[in-house]
């Protein structure tokens, strides 16, 4: 077609130059009216789509940013906690971090996804109005579909479970999580990969098509729990009171106390042994302040036993040896 638009706006030897110019004009002017038009009129279709869908990425970010998952949202969400959760992940460092990177690689994926399609698709149709065969473009593009929906499986499997588990918020950096290949703290989080740090220091890189189970144990809120293993013949119901004593000095502590929510729970009987019998304690706590919790509770707990001469599980000789060790002490005149 532009061939014989070339051809009709180009002079012959011997042609009339009047006549060649009135042809000329007339022939652009009717491929302007035609395909020219049309070629307009898909350009700034596409430019506007692309304007709407990014302004539609960017409403899509935001929201991600305010902390609320995507999927919560009409039927999907929840009766109830939405904005006591919301104002809490709010004032995190953590959730502030956790929000901007999924804000900012999912924006960055829609926004190229889009460019490419849209941008594509437009090129396409251009070529069409100015008489070029797209079939073999369609076809071509078919066939590296398909080949690379053999050959990289695994890697769209990777990208899709990393999108969805952004959209999701499953995790996020500085959650403590347990992914079965690796448990640690996430220190970045891609739409490929998760890198976790172990507790010996060990970054692993997990991928995300991998990950058939995610735990996440700093998200929401965490419990504490504290088992304690008294002397068989230990007053129950005594380990009992002065396992909630402690309890509460913890939650009165100035360090941990912030982190405790509500009232401990204490269970009595949790294990029975020939020599021992468990009690436990659980206390709700902060997200990932859980085990700063528990390492006060054992010290509160073990004070309070201490105080009370209630000896742990096979401790008993031990706890007489102590008793004799600190009333000879005690008993011992200063040299002075």
């Amino acid at each position: 077609m532009i061939l014989s638009t070339l051809r009709s706006v180009l002079p012959a030897a011997d042609a009339d130059p009047g006549a060649v110019v009135t042809d000329g004009a007339s022939a652009l002017m009717t491929w302007l009216l035609g395909p020219g038009l049309r070629i307009g009129l898909i350009i700034v279709i596409g430019a506007v789509s692309l304007l709407v869908v990014r302004r539609l990425i960017k409403a899509v970010t935001e929201h991600i940013a305010d902390g609320t998952s995507l999927l919560q949202r009409g039927i999907g969400k929840p009766l109830a906690g939405t904005e006591v959760a919301a104002a809490l992940r709010k004032v995190s460092p953590v959730a502030n971090v956790r929000r901007t990177q999924r804000a900012r690689t999912i924006g960055s994926v829609l926004r190229s996804t889009a460019g490419i399609v849209i941008g594509s698709i437009v090129v396409l149709l251009v070529l069409d109005q100015v008489g070029v065969n797209i079939a073999p473009f369609i076809a071509s593009a078919g066939i590296v579909g398909v080949a690379f929906g053999f050959g990289a499986q695994s890697l769209v499997k990777d990208f899709l479970s990393g999108l969805f588990m952004l959209l999701e918020d499953q995790y996020g950096v500085g959650d403590v999580v347990d992914v079965g290949a690796a448990q640690g703290t996430v220190e970045s989080v891609g739409l490929r990969v998760t890198k976790i740090r172990d507790a010996d220091g060990t970054l692993w890189y997990v991928p995300n098509g991998t990950m058939l189970r995610v735990g996440n144990k700093t998200q929401g809120w965490a419990n504490a729990v504290v088992e304690v293993k008294v002397d068989y013949f230990a007053d129950l119901q005594q380990v009992h009171d002065l396992l909630v004593e402690a309890a509460a000095r913890v939650a009165a502590d100035p360090e941990v106390g912030s982190a405790v929510e509500g009232v401990a729970t204490v269970t009595s009987a949790e294990d029975l042994t020939f020599d021992a019998v468990t009690l436990k304690v659980t206390q709700r706590t902060a997200p990932s302040r859980q085990w700063a919790v528990a390492r006060a509770l054992r010290a509160a707990v073990r004070d309070a036993l201490e105080a009370a001469d209630v000896p742990l599980a096979g401790q008993r000789d031990a706890l007489v040896a102590h008793r004799e060790r600190r009333a000879a002490t005690e008993g011992t005149p200063d040299a002075g």
